[in-house]
């Protein structure tokens, strides 16, 4: 494969971050092939009903005053001709303001892309996130964020999430089924048809690599 192929599929998973986060929604639409699709917490479908619904949502979110920022990764890309699975680590940084305590929320976790070369331009086709971790901290530490903390249950979200679910459903949006963890059977089930998709058959490493 060549470093050509190589390049240009990390900068396209590097430009995806970008235009989401800055709202560059018709170049966000280039990045994917019109047929695909990605599953988030709050998504699960067409890539193109994503970058609609994101871009609804950022509308509310800017008068609201919350925002929230992607940092990508390296990607570790294994290919197979015209063809790549992709893994690459992401951290997602939210801000948002809940019982009126400002917040910032970590999430830590992984994408996992299948991409595909057509007419000489690499395009993603799919897109699934694996969620790890997560975290809440106030932007300004005081009772009123240990007041948060103590009456908000968080434990009725998985631990790899819980803390960006609980801002998301706080935010009116609603979950998506099913959200994949680390170490999950459905993750290693994905990890197996991204490798059979790919042309390797070949056994899904111990917790979902």
């Amino acid at each position: 494969m060549e470093l050509a192929d190589r390049l240009a599929c990390m900068d396209l998973i590097q430009a995806w971050a970008l235009y989401r986060d800055q709202g560059r929604w018709t170049e966000l639409l280039d990045t994917f092939y019109p047929e695909g699709r990605i599953a988030v917490t709050w998504f699960a479908g067409p890539f193109s009903e994503f970058v609609a619904r994101s871009q609804k949502a950022a509308q509310v979110a800017l008068t609201a005053g919350s925002s929230s920022k992607h940092q990508i990764g390296w990607p570790i890309l294994s290919f197979a001709g015209d063809r790549a699975v992709a893994e690459t680590n992401v951290s997602i940084l939210g801000r948002q303001t809940l019982n009126g305590v400002q917040v910032d929320n970590i999430s830590y976790g992984r994408f996992l892309d299948r991409l595909e070369k057509r007419g000489g331009q690499w395009r993603i086709l799919e897109r699934v996130a694996i969620y790890e971790k997560d975290r809440l901290d106030p932007v300004i530490p005081g009772e009123a964020f240990d007041r948060l903390m103590a009456e908000s249950d968080f434990s009725v979200y998985p631990e790899a999430y819980r803390f960006l679910a609980h801002r998301l459903v706080s935010a009116g949006r609603t979950l998506a089924s099913p959200i994949l963890c680390h170490g999950s059977a459905e993750t290693e089930t994905l990890y197996r048809r991204y490798q059979t998709w790919l042309g390797n058959e070949v056994d899904c490493p111990p917790n979902g690599r």
